[in-house]
């Protein structure tokens, strides 16, 4: 049976007077744009991941537009989570950033993201906010780049050994990877080369993060974008058994960037539940419930 979705990946505007994203030809969807996109792929409503770092088109979607909208649109976006840069207040390591996070939280913020301040993880500002994240009890949804250049997100080495760190270092942190440079290390073979696209064929063994996923309850993972549907399409059959195991620790999301963008991540879903590829279960967790737990608790 195929279920009603919940994007846990949007980036939606109310007119065409934000500037563009990306390489400045990129046109976030406005409301009506993004309702149009919902319908043709099963989507209920989405969840508005503000953009405040200056590497990632600070002005495009603030706090208060993503609340905003949630407020005028509850049909299209039902929830919101705000965005904290770890240099605010201070720029120094030891900012109490859980004042403006509980001050989004009071105003019904449901996590942090999508956080993507151009800093290494276990950078003391970084670690900082972490640990008020913790401390408000609001899950991270983050992006992992690269340092500099024209690039943007927090940043970890190959294989992903800062990120283990603060897994283990922010255990009631619940952190939710998205992006190419997260995705593409679901196989053994990830290489610096192939990292920051979306690299095919059969998935092998060793990938950092099934080993993330399956080790650490706090490591959960964001299914939006071309890269995350790319980590299970990939390999069907590898994706199929990924999606059984870890069903408790995945959301499904768009991160519809452009009133131009489509993902075959929906379609993939229905036809794997409807042919007996994956669980009842695991789709509607995977679809909805998930979600749900995580924004209505």
């Amino acid at each position: 049976m195929i279920v009603p979705k919940i994007d846990l990946h949007a980036h939606n505007v109310e007119s065409r007077m934000y500037p563009c994203m990306g390489n400045g030809k990129l046109h976030p969807p406005t409301i009506e744009e993004i309702r149009a996109m919902y319908d043709a792929v099963g989507v209920e409503r989405g969840v508005q991941l503000p953009l405040v770092s200056p590497e990632h088109h600070c002005d495009v979607l603030g706090n208060k537009d993503a609340k905003l909208l949630v407020e005028k649109y509850p049909e299209t976006m039902g929830w919101w989570f705000c965005n904290i840069d770890p240099r605010w207040l201070t720029h120094t390591p030891d900012a109490d950033l859980s004042v403006p996070m509980n001050y989004y939280k009071s105003l019904g913020a449901k996590g942090i993201g999508e956080l993507t301040a151009n800093l290494y993880i276990d950078d003391p500002m970084m670690q900082n906010l972490f640990y008020h994240a913790e401390q408000c009890q609001l899950p991270i949804l983050f992006h992992i780049g690269k340092v500099g250049g024209d690039d943007y997100g927090i940043v970890d080495d190959l294989g992903l050994p800062r990120l283990e760190q603060s897994l283990k270092k922010f255990p009631n942190l619940r952190f939710i990877g998205h992006s190419h440079k997260w995705w593409s290390e679901i196989s053994g073979d990830c290489t610096e080369e192939n990292r920051a696209g979306n690299p095919k064929g059969p998935v092998v063994p060793g990938g950092r993060v099934v080993e993330l996923m399956r080790g650490y309850p706090n490591m959960y993972g964001d299914l939006s974008a071309g890269s995350g549907e790319n980590a299970v399409m990939r390999d069907p059959e590898f994706g199929y058994r990924f999606l059984e195991e870890f069903q408790d620790k995945l959301y499904f999301g768009l991160d519809y960037c452009a009133n131009t963008n489509y993902r075959n991540l929906s379609h993939f879903l229905d036809e794997a539940v409807e042919s007996g590829k994956i669980s009842q279960t695991a789709y509607n967790k995977i679809c909805r419930e998930n979600a749900l737990q995580l924004l209505e608790d």
